[in-house]
């Protein structure tokens, strides 16, 4: 892991506590990074520090949908009191599946707020004098339904649109400040928010959805690695990207 310059070098990542942003943790975490452990839950967020070898991880319960406008001055208290860090990873969201004649305002405001605003707010924090050390690098969570249609993907998929749209004029901005901004697009990866979506369309449309994966339902340590590769210095001429991590779920 050595490869990745992260050894000694703080990341905080959002949600932390289950699915791929378990993993990314786990990832980090092997790599010798100190983590910041955010999420809503916090029983399972320390069994996620738990799980880490290091031991020394922090963890953070906090509500970024609740909390928009405090998220710039929690990420500064965090690191006046723990030290700069190397990178964020917003891999916090809430998944929507509901059809137009059914979808409300309500859940437009819900999904954008976590994937989206939460997000941007995060790079505001993130950018702030002291809260970043050198060759920082800001990685996001978006999906193949950024770029894919689906029906019944209207309010997911346009929020992870626009947080494809965000990266590149952050990276854009940012550059001169000396953080990266990049982003990595899953396919359907074998987590418990497929278990849930799997529960509402049953088991003959999950095969389907399986089926459109050449390479087959991922792992959310496959997803991880390629966070690893955006966050570490190997990366650092990538800025502005997209990273399709989908078991060539696009390339139909």
């Amino acid at each position: 892991m050595s490869f990745l310059g992260l050894e000694g070098r703080r990341v905080l990542i959002t949600g932390a506590s289950s699915g791929i942003g378990r993993a990314v943790a786990l990832e980090l975490d092997e790599a010798g990074a100190g983590l910041v452990l955010v999420g809503r839950d916090l029983a399972r967020l320390e069994a996620v520090a738990q799980s880490c070898r290091a031991g020394t991880h922090l963890v953070q319960p906090f509500d970024l949908s609740e909390n928009l406008e405090e998220i710039p001055g929690w990420i500064k208290a965090l690191a006046e009191t723990g030290g700069p860090f190397a990178g964020v990873v917003h891999a916090a969201g809430v998944q929507s599946l509901k059809l137009l004649r059914t979808l409300r305002p309500a859940d437009l405001d819900l999904v954008f707020r976590l994937n989206v605003h939460a997000g941007i707010m995060l790079a505001r924090g993130f950018r702030q004098p002291g809260v970043k050390d050198e060759m920082a690098s800001l990685v996001f969570l978006s999906s193949v339904m950024g770029s894919v249609g689906s029906p019944g993907r209207i309010a997911y998929g346009s929020s992870k649109g626009a947080i494809e749209a965000a990266v590149r004029s952050l990276a854009l901005e940012l550059a001169p400040e000396g953080l990266r901004v990049n982003c990595v697009a899953p396919g359907f990866v074998d987590s418990e928010m497929l278990q849930s979506i799997s529960q509402m369309i049953g088991p003959e449309q999950t095969a389907r959805v399986r089926d459109m994966h050449p390479l087959g339902f991922g792992a959310p340590n496959d997803v991880a690695k390629a966070v690893a590769f955006l966050l570490g210095s190997c990366s650092r001429w990538a800025t502005g990207s997209t990273l399709l991590v989908d078991g060539g779920y696009s390339a139909h």
